[in-house]
């Protein structure tokens, strides 16, 4: 899902699949017992992501970035924030994987990135992601 896993990615939720290989060969150096066990990395691998607490992870990269971002109400800042291009076309291409309807994608922009804010906050509490209804609805 494109430019939605790669926020998902950022706010942990889903790791790099690079790092993620890594980690599983370094797990498995670490625990050779363990590894003997064909079933464990295939059983971790499709269970339901761990719950990650959204507001916490943007709270701790803006203390680091230092900007002042609207992350909470701002998709452009939201997406600032983790270092992914806010540009319009972005926006756009986003929108259109996450169904927002046509007239937002090609009219109000204003509307859209609402829209769009609340889409991606609801997604992220779809798939292991702790968000106040206050920012999904």
């Amino acid at each position: 899902m494109g430019i939605f896993n790669t926020i998902m990615e950022k706010l942990g939720l889903v790791k790099d699949k690079a790092v993620e290989a890594v980690a599983g060969t370094e797990a498995a150096a670490a625990e050779a017992p363990a590894a003997a066990e064909p079933a464990a990395p295939e059983a971790s691998a499709s269970e339901a992501p761990q719950t990650v607490d959204v507001i916490a992870v943007c709270e701790e990269i803006a203390s680091k970035n230092g900007a002042n971002l609207n992350w909470k109400t701002s998709i452009v800042d939201l997406m600032k924030l983790l270092g992914i291009d806010s540009s319009l076309a972005n926006r756009k291409t986003l929108a259109e994987e996450l169904g927002c309807p046509k007239d937002l994608i090609g009219g109000d922009y204003a509307q859209m990135n609402v829209w769009l804010h609340k889409a991606v906050m609801q997604k992220l509490a779809e798939n292991g992601g702790k968000v106040p209804a206050d920012l999904t609805k």
